[in-house]
């Protein structure tokens, strides 16, 4: 597959990126380039190989999920300009 003027116009317009008409046949050329490497990558045999996400196999740290009221009612409260029985006291808005 080969990219020429007219497509690689089209495309810098889907991209939104404006490009002079004297350098569309740059911007085709970087473009073929760019196809004809990954071409290149088709070639690789990936039999046997599994994905991988990193370099190195290790597993995440994982904690327990327990839902918990943070103990910290009386520290945020005490932010608040009135708080009563536990909860912010927030004017009424609602008649």
């Amino acid at each position: 597959m080969a990219i020429d003027p007219s497509e690689a116009r089209k495309v810098a317009h889907l991209a939104r990126i404006a490009v002079a008409d004297d350098a569309l046949p740059a911007l085709a050329a970087e473009l073929n380039g760019i196809l004809h490497f990954m071409e290149q990558l088709n070639e690789v045999d990936v039999d046997g190989v599994e994905p991988m996400t990193g370099v190195e196999k290790m597993r995440l740290k994982r904690r327990e999920d327990v839902v918990t009221d943070g103990h910290q009612q009386a520290a945020v409260l005490a932010n608040a300009p009135d708080a009563r029985e536990g909860f912010f006291v927030v004017p009424k808005v609602v008649e």
